[in-house]
C-alpha cells in the first residue's frame, strides 16, 4: 500500500468518525470506539464465510450436550477464534430500534470465543455500547 492510498483510508475513517461520533464523544475519545470496532469488523470479515458451518456445528454440539464447544467451533471456523452468535456484523445494521440493536449487538459480542472476549475486555468496549 502506498502512502497516498494509506492517507486516503485514514481520511475516510476519520471522516466517518467525525460524522458519527461528533457531539457524542470528544475527538480525543474516538479511539475508545474506532479501534475496537475496527478489530471487531476485521474478525467478523474473517469469520463470515464459515458462519453457517460454525452455526451448524454449534447446533450439533448443543444437541449432544457438549459443554466445552469452543475448540470444535474454532476448528469449524478454521481460525484460532470464532463467533457462535447467530449474527454477522452486517446483520445488525438493519435494526430499527435502539433497544433491539443494543441487545443483538451484546449477543453478537458475547458469541465470540474466550480469546476474543479477553481482547474486548481489555478495550473496555462494552462500556461504550450504551453511548
Amino acid at each position: 500500500m502506498d502512502n497516498q492510498e494509506y492517507n486516503s483510508i485514514v481520511s475516510f475513517i476519520w471522516g466517518i468518525a467525525d460524522d458519527c461520533l461528533r457531539d457524542v464523544y470528544v475527538r480525543g475519545k474516538y479511539r475508545d470506539v474506532i479501534l475496537p470496532m475496527t478489530v471487531i469488523r476485521r474478525l467478523d470479515a474473517m469469520l463470515e464465510e464459515t458462519k453457517a458451518t460454525v452455526l451448524s456445528m454449534k447446533k450439533q454440539l448443543d444437541a449432544a450436550h457438549i459443554d466445552n464447544q469452543w475448540p470444535a467451533l474454532c476448528n469449524a471456523a478454521g481460525q484460532a477464534f470464532c463467533n457462535a452468535s447467530p449474527f454477522l456484523l452486517k446483520d445488525l445494521t438493519s435494526r430499527g430500534k435502539k433497544q433491539t440493536l443494543e441487545a443483538d449487538f451484546k449477543a453478537y459480542l458475547d458469541g465470540f470465543s474466550p480469546n476474543v472476549q479477553e481482547i474486548l475486555d481489555k478495550f473496555k468496549f462494552r462500556d461504550q455500547i450504551r453511548t
